[in-house]
């Protein structure tokens, strides 16, 4: 940990920093350290890893209590944490013990992580030095019962800021919909296979040009493996999922150097 009084624990988000998910994890995380915060002024769920590159960025204080400070950022949730870590953070004297992503209003389980604004905020933070923690409610409703999801965090980060741990490491963790006393446990687990299958509808506007809205659904091409993060949440677990950046397929390798 740091050297100072309390362990610093940074938190960002991609549904923006009015979000209920985000207030109620800032107030539990403020229970076990000080917490910097900094998350996108609107929603930018689906942002996955994108940055902001051809637009200045704005930086705005909007809550500054003793163990709390909450900074609105324009850009993207990769920006909030590249701008905290390399600006932020540094002109404050701090260095996160933990960071935390989320709380998501909405899963980021199975192929989602690499859409998820939430998953490419707390991959990035990462790769700073602290353990990481994307944290995700399966309800999109923005009045989403999180006390569940509270109940594990109350766990989760003094059992994260207690421990020397090998890093970089990220977690994807996802709550099913539910009260506290229906959670069955947690598991740690693995990616479920599958893809979105997406649908756009185009309807015209007043000008006769097209427009589209896109919709879709999951399709799990594994519905019975009892191992993957789709099976835990539809089993009301909570599915917990270490996540490595290297997307290389090693078991490719050598097939492609006999074919090529």
């Amino acid at each position: 940990m740091t050297a100072h009084k309390r362990p610093i624990i940074f938190i960002s988000n991609d549904d923006g920093y009015e979000a209920l998910g985000f207030k109620r994890i800032i107030e539990c995380a403020a229970r076990y350290g000080r917490v910097i915060a900094v998350a996108p002024e609107v929603t930018q769920s689906g942002k996955a890893h994108a940055i902001t590159m051809y637009e200045p960025l704005h930086l705005d204080l909007r809550r500054d209590e003793e163990n709390i400070s909450v900074y609105s950022c324009s850009g993207t949730p990769v920006d909030c944490v590249k701008i905290a870590y390399d600006w932020l953070l540094p002109e404050l004297g701090l260095k996160p013990d933990l960071n935390i992503s989320g709380i998501n209003h909405g899963s980021n389980a199975a192929i989602n992580v690499l859409y998820s604004g939430t998953m490419g905020a707390a991959i990035e933070a990462s790769f700073y030095g602290a353990p990481s923690v994307g944290l995700s409610l399966d309800d999109h409703r923005a009045d989403a019962d999180f006390d569940a999801t509270i109940e594990f965090a109350d766990r989760l980060i003094p059992a994260l800021l207690g421990r020397e741990l090998k890093t970089p490491l990220c977690l994807n963790i996802n709550v099913p919909i539910a009260r506290p006393e229906e959670i069955k446990g947690h598991i740690v687990c693995r990616q479920t296979r599958g893809f979105w299958r997406e649908e756009f509808f185009c309807r015209q506007d007043p000008r006769g040009r097209n427009y589209f809205w896109l919709t879709g659904g999951f399709c799990n091409h594994e519905p019975e493996a009892q191992d993957s993060d789709e099976w835990a949440l539809k089993n009301k677990y909570i599915a917990i999922v270490p996540i490595k950046v290297d997307l290389t397929d090693h078991s490719r390798i050598d097939e492609l150097k006999e074919l090529l």
